[in-house]
């Protein structure tokens, strides 16, 4: 019997171990690859054509006599 306590306790604790391992790593690189933005406009996508910016305004009438 304490042959079986002896083998399959390093074994639980190795399982452990590489479960712990492994999620934190996954959850880590999920992190890394899933960083959306949240706040703020969504860009345009990239192959979008961008309209043509208002003209300025200006004051009607001559400016040459002021």
């Amino acid at each position: 019997m304490g042959f079986v306590v002896v083998i399959s306790l390093p074994l639980l604790l190795l399982c452990i171990i590489l479960g712990l391992g492994f999620y934190l790593y996954t959850r880590s690189k999920a992190r890394q690859v899933n960083n959306p933005q949240i706040y703020g406009a969504p860009a345009p996508p990239p192959c979008a054509a961008f309209p043509p910016p208002p003209p300025p305004h200006t004051k009607p009438g001559n400016l040459a006599s002021v």
